[in-house]
C-alpha cells in the first residue's frame, strides 16, 4: 500500500499493486509475489504480483473482446481520452517521478524529465489519431477505382524495459491507442509500479475496460510470461525494446504466427568528435548523453572517437566535468549520479575495465565498484574515463550499461567511419564537426538509424526513431511511421458499370 512506501506521494492513489486484467485489478492466478529492489540501497520497497502463462489466456481475451469496440470508437474521441491520459500524468508528474527512482535509481530531476520527454508521445499521437488516411487512385484499367484503408491490426503486445519505464510505454501505447488497438504491457521486473500507474490514469481517462492492460511479472518469471503472449493466437503486434539476443527470439517466436513486429534492441553507438568541432558544445552534450541514468540508454555514447589533434584537450574537458558529478540516491537533493539499477550490471562494468586496462588503456579516472562502502549501499560505480581505448577490447564490442566511457583516437575521417560501422549494431552514431560537407557525407556513410549531428539528445516524438542492422527493425514516433506499425492497410478495387 502506498502508506507502507519510503516516500510521499501527493496522490496515494496512482500507487497500484495488482496487475490490471480486462479492467479489474487483481492478483496472478499463481497468488505469488516478487520484491522490487531500490538500486539506492539493495533494499526490497514493495511487492507486485508475479503473473504467469496462466494469466495470458485471459488477459488476451478481454483485450480482444475490448477491441471489438474499441476499432470502432471515433478517432476524435480517441484523441480525446490520450489528451486526458496526457492531462491526467502531467498532473501526477512529480509523484510518478518519485516512483521511477526508486524503481531505477535514476536522481529525480533525470525522472521528471523523463516525464516531461514521455509526455511529448501522448500529446503528438493524439494528433495522429485524426490523421490517419487511406487513398483513392484512377488505375490503367479502364472503369475501376482503388481505394486504400487503414485499420487498426488488433490486440497488441509491449515488453519493456526498465531504463524509461514511462517513455516506452507511452511512446509504444500513444501509437497503438491512437491507431484503433488495445494493448497489454510486460513491464519489466525492476520497473512493474511505474507502469501500473499509467493503466490506472488510463483508466480514469475514460479508455475501456481491457483496452490497456498490465501483466507484471519476476526476472524468472519474464521468459514464459512473455512467450506466451507472443505465441497467443489473438495477439497480432508485438512490440519490443531490449537486447539483441532477446530480440531476435521475439522475432523467432512471432514468426510461428507470422506477427508484425517492431524491434528496438541494442546499440553499440560511436560518438565522433573533430579537431574542428566545438569541443565544450561536443563534451557538453556527450555529458548528458552518456552519464544520463548512469550510462543506461540503448543511444548512450558507447565509443567515443576524438580526432588526433584534439585527443588530449577533450580528455581534459571531459575530466573536469565529470568531476563535478555528485553520486548518491536520486531521491536526494543535488545528485546528478545514481546507481545502476541492476547489481549484475557492476559485474559487467568492473569486467569491461579490467579488460580495457589489460589491453593498454589509461584510467583517467574511476574504474572502481562503489557499491558494498559507506554511504555507498546502493549499486553504484565510479563515474569512470578511459583513454587509449583500442578496437577489439569488451569495451569496444559490447553495450556497457554502465558510467564507464572510453576514448578512442584516430587520424581521418574515413578511418573513423570505418570504425564507427565495424559493428553488427545500428542504432544511432553522432558527430561534431563544423565542416558542411563532412556533415552531409556522414550523414550519409554512418550506418545508424538516426543520426546526432552536433546535438546528442536527438529523441523526440516529432522524430522516427529506431534501428538499422541488429539493432532491429521498425520505427517508432515521427509522423505517420510508428501509427502505420499498429495498422495494417486494406486494399478495395471497384469496377464501374458503362451503363446509366
Amino acid at each position: 500500500m502506498a502508506s507502507d512506501l519510503p516516500f510521499k506521494l501527493s496522490n496515494p492513489e496512482i500507487f497500484r499493486t495488482k496487475a490490471l486484467v480486462g479492467g479489474e485489478w487483481v492478483e496472478s492466478k499463481s497468488g505469488k509475489r516478487f520484491d522490487v529492489y531500490d538500486p539506492g540501497n539493495g533494499k526490497v520497497w514493495a511487492t507486485a504480483p508475479d503473473c504467469t502463462p496462466d494469466d495470458t489466456d485471459a488477459t488476451v481475451k478481454a483485450a480482444h473482446e475490448a477491441f471489438q469496440t474499441y476499432r470502432k470508437v471515433n478517432p476524435r474521441t480517441r484523441a480525446q481520452c490520450l489528451l486526458k491520459w496526457d492531462q491526467l500524468i502531467r498532473e501526477n508528474r512529480d509523484d510518478i517521478a518519485k516512483i521511477v527512482t526508486y524503481e531505477t535509481g535514476k536522481p529525480i530531476a533525470e525522472s521528471q524529465g523523463e516525464l516531461d520527454y514521455a509526455l511529448g508521445f501522448t500529446w503528438w499521437f493524439a494528433g495522429e489519431a485524426e490523421r490517419v488516411q487511406g487513398t483513392v487512385q484512377t488505375p490503367a484499367a479502364p472503369n475501376r477505382r482503388v481505394f486504400t484503408v487503414k485499420q487498426p491490426i488488433g490486440v497488441t503486445v509491449a515488453l519493456v524495459p526498465w531504463n524509461f519505464p514511462i517513455a516506452m510505454i507511452l511512446r509504444k501505447a500513444g501509437a497503438a491507442l491512437a491507431a484503433g488497438c488495445t494493448m497489454i504491457v510486460k513491464p519489466s521486473p525492476e520497473t512493474p509500479f511505474s507502469v501500473l500507474t499509467l493503466a490506472y490514469l488510463a483508466e480514469k481517462a475514460g479508455f475501456a475496460k481491457g483496452v490497456f492492460s498490465v501483466l507484471p511479472t519476476s526476472l524468472d518469471g519474464t521468459p514464459s510470461l512473455s512467450e506466451s503472449l507472443c505465441r497467443h493466437p489473438l495477439v497480432k503486434k508485438v512490440t519490443f525494446t531490449g537486447s539483441t539476443r532477446v530480440g531476435k527470439l521475439v522475432a523467432k517466436i512471432c514468426s510461428d504466427g507470422l506477427k508484425k513486429c517492431t524491434l528496438e534492441l541494442g546499440g553499440n553507438c560511436p560518438f565522433l568528435v573533430f579537431d574542428d568541432a566545438d569541443l565544450e558544445q561536443a563534451a557538453a552534450q556527450l555529458m548528458a548523453l552518456k552519464w544520463r541514468h548512469a550510462g543506461q540508454a540503448c543511444i548512450t555514447a558507447n565509443r567515443v572517437y576524438v580526432q588526433k589533434g584534439v585527443y588530449e584537450k577533450f580528455t581534459e574537458i571531459l575530466a573536469e566535468k565529470t568531476r563535478q558529478l555528485k553520486i548518491g540516491h536520486g531521491a536526494k537533493d543535488g545528485i546528478t549520479l545514481g546507481p545502476v539499477t541492476t547489481a549484475r550490471s557492476l559485474d559487467k562494468a568492473q569486467a569491461q575495465v579490467e579488460d580495457a586496462t589489460k589491453n593498454g588503456g589509461k584510467l583517467v579516472m574511476g574504474g572502481k565498484k562503489l557499491h558494498g562502502q559507506s554511504g555507498y549501499e546502493g549499486y553504484f560505480f565510479e563515474p569512470t574515463i578511459i583513454t587509449g581505448a583500442k578496437d577489439g577490447m569488451l569495451i569496444s564490442r559490447e553495450e556497457t550499461f554502465a558510467p564507464v566511457m572510453a576514448l578512442f583516437e584516430f587520424d581521418t575521417e574515413d578511418e573513423v567511419v570505418r570504425l564507427a560501422n565495424d559493428t553488427s549494431m545500428g542504432l544511432a552514431s553522432y558527430f561534431f564537426t563544423k565542416n558542411i560537407d563532412r556533415t552531409w557525407r556522414l550523414l550519409e556513410n554512418l550506418e545508424a538509424g538516426m543520426i546526432g549531428m552536433n546535438t546528442g539528445n536527438a529523441s523526440a516524438a516529432e522524430s522516427p526513431f529506431g534501428g538499422i542492422k541488429e539493432s532491429g527493425y521498425g520505427k517508432e514516433s515521427g509522423k505517420d511511421v510508428a501509427i502505420n506499425e499498429y495498422m495494417i492497410t486494406k486494399t478495395g478495387t471497384l469496377t464501374l458499370s458503362d451503363h446509366y
